[in-house]
């Protein structure tokens, strides 16, 4: 029960963090921001299910949030062999190169960052 409160605690920390990058970034602009998208890799500590928790007990918590949904976009673990030169996926956290040398070189995994954020209007999307 612990580990759960303190992975929704993390969460929610997070979702508030996003919120408060979003007023820094567009203070006027907060009523017309309709979806966040977030871009998480598979090595950062983020579940989807629990940012999307999180998220719902934020904008209950805080009305001027509640027009807004939140997207979770999960990337696969990519590394880089030195040894061939190939880019692969890893699979079961093995760190292993399809040609058999194991690999620290992790390219793509660790993201955590709001990729894009949609406003009301078409026009102004940022992205």
């Amino acid at each position: 029960m612990l580990l759960i409160s303190r992975i929704k605690m993390h969460e929610i920390s997070l979702v508030r963090n996003i919120f408060r990058t979003l007023e820094e970034e567009f203070p006027k602009d907060i009523p017309r921001i309709r979806t966040i998208n977030l871009t998480v890799g598979l090595l950062s500590n983020v579940q989807p299910i629990l940012m999307q928790n999180a998220f719902k007990v934020v904008i209950e918590d805080e009305p001027q949030y509640n027009q807004m949904c939140l997207n979770v976009i999960v990337l696969p673990i990519l590394i880089h062999c030195d040894d061939c030169g190939k880019t692969s996926e890893v699979e079961k956290y093995r760190f292993v190169c399809p040609c058999g040398k194991p690999s620290r070189n992790v390219i793509q995994g660790e993201e955590l960052l709001i990729s894009s954020v949609e406003f009301d209007d078409v026009e102004n999307n940022i992205k």
